[in-house]
């Protein structure tokens, strides 16, 4: 604006003298020339200051860009960290899963190579009621009742401590085999059996006589074995018939390879 003042200024001193000596039409032209120059001023100075005016703003959008790249690049390095550390965690699973894997293959494996010994040593006993079959990784040797015990008792025959013969020759021979007895009834009550007072009582007590000819007779370590009696709540088959009830009177031992592999790997 300072140069606007001083352009006036000189345009006022040199009409004041001019007019004394400058023609009406030299005068006019003079002013013409001066409001000209005084609008161009102007423009300029409304340039000057909208130049400003778009250098400050355009300074101010760097900025931004330059903060936003920044955060940017704050971003990819945490994502491209985080990346990382996903793919060794990846990494480290799928070998872990790899491990279960082999280690459940081998259990697999241990229990069809266990449940073949055990068809081949017992075969002479399967149409008198054992079944040899694997579910879950286990081997089930079930034993129906007629195979072991006379009728209502908890006292093993013959017949059935033959059985249990082979079973434990297979049995001494796989020390890293864990057993469960398990003893099951029908559902019919039980009367007239003296101490025995119901199917809880029978299903135990003849677990537990299974458990005492293994343990006793053929020397299986004891530590290996479990008895549990289940009553009549864990039918094979639960039709009301005489073929059914006979199905569901037996005793099951539950073989269980050793996983302590396994048990060390999921406990890590």
């Amino acid at each position: 604006m300072k140069i606007t003042y001083y352009l006036l200024a000189a345009a006022m001193c040199l009409t004041f003298y001019s007019c004394k000596i400058m023609s009406p039409k030299a005068y006019k032209a003079l002013i013409a020339e001066r409001d000209s120059l005084t609008n161009r001023t102007e423009t300029l100075e409304t340039q000057v200051f909208q130049l400003r005016a778009d250098t400050m703003r355009l300074n101010r959008e760097l900025a931004d860009l330059r903060n936003n790249n920044s955060t940017l690049n704050s971003h990819l390095s945490t994502s491209s960290s985080k990346l990382k550390r996903l793919a060794a965690d990846l990494e480290k699973r799928e070998a872990r899963l790899k491990e279960v894997e082999d280690i459940l293959r081998k259990r697999d494996e241990a229990a069809n190579a266990l449940k073949n010994k055990l068809q081949q040593a017992l075969l002479g006993f399967q149409q008198s009621g054992l079944t040899v079959d694997i579910r879950n990784g286990k081997v089930y040797v079930s034993l129906a009742d007629k195979l072991l015990f006379p009728s209502g008792s908890i006292v093993i025959d013959d017949k059935g401590k033959a059985a249990l013969k082979q079973l434990a020759a297979v049995l001494n021979k796989e020390p890293d085999i864990n057993m469960a007895i398990e003893g099951h009834t029908d559902d019919k009550k039980v009367l007239n059996l003296g101490q025995i007072k119901d199917n809880w009582d029978l299903s135990v007590l003849r677990a537990t006589s299974v458990t005492r000819y293994l343990t006793e007779t053929e020397k299986v370590d004891p530590h290996r074995l479990t008895a549990t009696g289940k009553g009549e709540f864990q039918p094979i088959d639960s039709a009301p018939t005489n073929e059914a009830r006979a199905k569901n009177r037996r005793i099951e031992i539950v073989l269980t390879p050793k996983l302590d592999e396994l048990y060390n790997l999921i406990t890590k």
